[in-house]
């Protein structure tokens, strides 16, 4: 497995290679930008393969601050959690930043086991939300795969319809609808109605948007 890297911004040499070292010992991949438009020019590279990584930014630095950095950082949408390192008189814009989408902060003078702690913790969010975004990307492109008579099959079993009401709505005969049935559970890769419903519900919860042909969203299935 590629160790995760961890991009240390901080505009002082002392700081960045002390961290740099620590993180090297912890067995990752620590890289280090000593301003905010170094390392913005180096992320501009990675949207096609950002891999895994956590940004340890510095708050206060020159040319660019770190908020600033920040605020350019987000318009690349990356899935790196971003740490700010703060001083006692900056909590305040820390605590700012991680309600405008910064994972968190931490304050100077932090134990190192402390950091280390919420680097991997920040980690494993990341990690979790690739794979959440994996299976959201996958079930929609199955969705999009499913036939008109699929979708409004799909749309019954969501309404928690049986196979027979389903038929008699559709004009089609049970046989039929098992047929359907058993297409749209292969294509979507789930074994019941019940776990139909709850994978869209997962995937309307993150995307904030009905599942397809679904007014109201999923209801309890039947005929699972």
């Amino acid at each position: 497995m590629t160790r995760a890297a961890i991009h240390i911004v901080d505009d002082d040499p002392d700081i960045r290679d002390g961290l740099a070292w620590l993180f090297d010992s912890r067995g990752y991949r620590a890289t280090t930008w000593a301003s905010g438009p170094e390392f913005l020019q180096h992320a501009r590279q990675q949207t096609d393969d950002w891999g895994h990584a956590v940004v340890l930014l510095d708050i206060r630095m020159e040319p660019m601050s770190g908020l600033s950095t920040f605020e350019h950082f987000k318009t690349l949408d990356s899935p790196w959690p971003v740490l700010f390192l703060t001083g006692h008189g900056d909590v305040r814009m820390a605590v700012d930043a991680v309600k405008n989408g910064a994972w968190d902060f931490l304050e100077k003078p932090f134990q190192d086991n402390q950091l280390v702690d919420r680097v991997e913790q920040a980690l494993a969010a990341a990690r979790q939300r690739h794979q959440s975004d994996g299976q959201a990307r996958r079930l929609k492109t199955a969705l999009a795969s499913l036939s008109q008579r699929e979708r409004e099959v799909l749309d019954e079993l969501l309404q928690g319809h049986y196979n027979k009401n389903i038929a008699d709505h559709l004009g089609i005969t049970p046989r039929t609808v098992e047929f359907h049935r058993a297409n749209i559970f292969d294509k979507l890769g789930v074994h019941s109605a019940v776990e139909l419903a709850h994978q869209l519900g997962r995937l309307q919860a993150a995307d904030r948007m009905p599942a397809p042909d679904t007014p109201g969203g999923p209801g309890t299935p039947g005929g699972g």
